[in-house]
């Protein structure tokens, strides 16, 4: 998607840094600062305006935010990821456009479920973990952040990380390419 020209991997450059940015920052403080979301949607917008014309770029910058937010908020609304990860990936929708962001979706959700099973393999250890997944064949509600809430964030998954990754790889490496 990219390395086409020497504009676009300019802005494959900046899109890599803002997620690589957020993923830290939610490795971090369990937090996606809105004001670095606001700003990973508007050079997503103000790229897709440059790199196609003004109408079609904006229909694929606000149909990739549209997809990211339809894929993800539900997962919000069952407690399972923060808001920040939504929004992210909504804005990150902004670069990709609605096909890139629902591939990024479905790589950042099989990444996510990887990165899922090794922390609760670290926090619970492997019999809890049995247990717990045991338990959430009949009823999914147990793995919802309100069920498992610690003291702090810190025992909450970043899973920013693997919204960046899916988004990077669906930038990158793309699994349909559109040629």
């Amino acid at each position: 998607m990219f390395p086409d020209n020497p504009l676009s991997l300019a802005a494959g450059a900046v899109f890599t840094i803002l997620l690589l940015w957020a993923a830290y920052g939610d490795l971090r403080n369990r937090r996606i600062p809105n004001r670095l979301v606001v700003i990973i949607a508007l050079l997503g917008i103000s790229y897709s305006v440059v790199a196609g014309r003004a109408l079609p770029g904006l229909e694929s910058s606000f149909g990739g935010m549209a997809t990211g937010l339809v894929c993800w908020l539900p997962f919000y609304v069952l407690g399972w990821l923060g808001a920040g990860d939504v929004k992210m990936f909504a804005a990150a929708g902004a670069w990709l456009g609605p096909v890139k962001a629902l591939e990024g979706s479905l790589v950042a959700a099989l990444i996510g479920a990887i990165l899922a099973l090794l922390w609760m393999l670290r926090v619970k250890g492997i019999r809890n973990s049995l247990e717990t997944l045991t338990l959430a064949t009949g009823s999914p509600g147990v793995l919802s952040n309100s069920a498992n809430k610690t003291e702090t964030s810190r025992g909450t998954l970043p899973y920013g990380i693997a919204m960046a990754a899916g988004a990077l790889w669906a930038a990158w490496l793309p699994l349909f390419p559109l040629r």
